[in-house]
Order: C-alpha cells, then sequence, then structure tokens
C-alpha cells in the first residue's frame, strides 16, 4: 500500500537582514519613528524571557518588533535606557488611531505593554481572529496563515521561541525570528485584504 505524502512546502523566505533595524541611539529612534508614523499600517509583535518558576512574574516584554512593508524595527526593552529609547517611539505609534497595527495572538502583548509602559494601544487587529473562517473554533496562528496565503512553511524554532530575550546581545537569529514575526504578520494581512472583496 503507498502512502500518499503531500511534499513538503517550500521555506518561507523572511525580511531581509539588511532592512532589519536594531534600535540603539536617538537616531535610530528617530529614524524608526519617521517611517512609523508614516505608514497606514504596521506589523506587531513582542517578546519575552520566559518564566519557569511558579509564580515568577514576566518582566516583559524584553523586545519590541514594529514593521512597515520594508523594515522592521526592534527596540530592546531589558534596560532603563533601552526602555526609555523605545518609550520615544513606541507610545506615539502605538497609541496612534489612524495606524492600524496587526499581529498575531496580541492579548498577552497588549497586556505586558500596558503594564510595563503605561501604553493604551488603540487601532489593533489581532489576526489570529480576524483571519479565522466561518466555522472554525481555533485561533488561526502565523504558521498556518503563512501556509494558508503564501503556501510557504513559517519555521517556528522551539530554542529560539523559549531563548532569553532579556540578553543585551542577541543572536542573528533571534533578530531575524523576531523580525519576520512582525513582518510576516504585516505581509499576510496585505494579502488577505487584496483577496478580500471591499464590502
Amino acid at each position: 500500500m503507498q502512502l500518499d505524502l503531500q511534499p513538503e512546502l517550500p521555506a518561507y523566505i523572511g525580511i531581509d537582514p539588511a532592512h532589519v533595524r536594531l534600535v540603539r541611539s536617538d537616531a535610530d529612534a528617530q529614524q524608526a519613528l519617521a517611517a512609523l508614523l508614516a505608514a497606514d499600517v504596521i506589523g506587531f509583535d513582542t517578546e519575552s524571557k520566559p518564566t519557569f518558576a511558579k509564580g515568577e512574574v514576566s518582566t516583559g516584554p524584553h523586545l519590541v518588533q514594529l514593521a512597515t512593508d520594508d523594515f522592521a524595527f526592534l527596540f530592546q526593552t531589558a534596560t532603563p535606557a533601552g526602555n526609555a529609547l523605545a518609550f520615544t517611539v513606541l507610545e506615539p505609534v502605538l497609541a496612534s488611531g489612524s495606524i492600524l497595527k496587526v499581529g498575531f495572538g496580541l492579548g498577552d502583548d497588549v497586556k505586558r505593554l500596558k503594564s510595563k509602559f503605561g501604553i493604551e494601544l488603540r487601532h489593533v487587529l489581532d489576526l489570529s481572529t480576524a483571519l479565522r473562517r466561518r466555522g472554525e473554533k481555533n485561533p488561526l496562528g502565523a504558521k498556518s496563515a503563512v501556509e494558508r496565503f503564501f503556501g510557504q512553511r513559517l519555521q517556528k524554532s522551539k530554542r529560539i521561541t523559549t531563548t532569553n530575550w532579556s540578553l543585551p546581545h542577541l543572536s542573528d537569529k533571534q533578530l531575524q525570528y523576531a523580525a519576520d514575526d512582525a513582518h510576516a504578520a504585516l505581509r499576510i494581512y496585505r494579502r488577505w485584504k487584496t483577496e478580500t472583496p471591499a464590502v
């Protein structure tokens, strides 16, 4: 009996590493702010150092990712200096009612940003529920969405997901993973809107 095995999907090609910007200075922050405020929609995600001990409260997010169509901006928030630098960009962008923020499973991200920065996020769309088809009960994840809209496989390494995001120096793999999370959400949103008839 021959098994009918589906061929493995091609890997998702993420954002060009040359277009990933780690915001480390006031000049970086001003460039990021200008690009983000000029966008109609941005991809959004956060990463936090995992908590393993019972009762341990997360001090995250330790990394915040915001993506335009062309760039992904990453903000490290594990230190007071990083917090202050990130806040100059995050507050006007995330509290804006004219910029739509899109991402997957944003409940914890929104709560942690409010707790850490006091920012009330406005104009947010959680694609996990927005992209759910009629009759589907479970939220849609980024991996499933990439498969549905692009016919590709988004790598979600548990080793990277559960890594220490509060480290002062993140690896190239961490930076790429984080940038792709935000940028892929924006790409999926754009594709979805082109395929959805206007009402």
